[in-house]
């Protein structure tokens, strides 16, 4: 009888993993952001807007937009069309959450930006152009959520 279960146990595993579907390659993907800001600020800092977040697996999300943050920062700017480039991924939803953000800034007129800020092991290049007048240091967080 001992052996007729060892055979029953050697079929039925053998019919899982002949059914059983492969699992998606765990590993980093490539995620983009595309988005517009805009925000001002006199002594405290905030913004919103909304974006698109893309990866090479097919995935994409659309997202929102918040910057908060203090500092001696003075100005109102706009950014259209900016993008940004994610390191650290390996699901889209780890793009998701609270960047920390320090800055130093001035402009006037149309200007471009860029900035790099961290989540953990995951990091956020950000490049925009836009338009409006700022001066100032801030230091704060860049918030993307669904």
């Amino acid at each position: 009888m001992h052996l007729r279960h060892v055979l029953i146990a050697l079929v039925a595993g053998g019919l899982l993993a002949a059914t059983a579907t492969p699992a998606a390659a765990a590993g980093p993907i490539d995620c983009k952001l595309r988005f517009d800001l805009s925000g001002w600020s006199v002594f405290y800092k905030t913004g919103s807007g909304s974006g698109t977040v893309t990866c090479d697996n097919g995935q994409s999300m659309a997202v929102q937009i918040r910057t908060k943050g203090g500092g001696l920062t003075f100005g109102k700017t706009e950014i259209k069309d900016g993008r940004g480039e994610f390191s650290g991924i390996d699901s889209i939803d780890d793009v998701l959450g609270t960047y920390a953000t320090a800055e130093a800034h001035a402009s006037a007129g149309k200007s471009g930006k860029a900035q790099v800020m961290t989540k953990g092991d995951v990091s956020l290049a950000l490049a925009g152009k836009g338009e409006g007048w700022s001066l100032g240091v801030a230091f704060g967080k860049f918030v993307i959520s669904r």
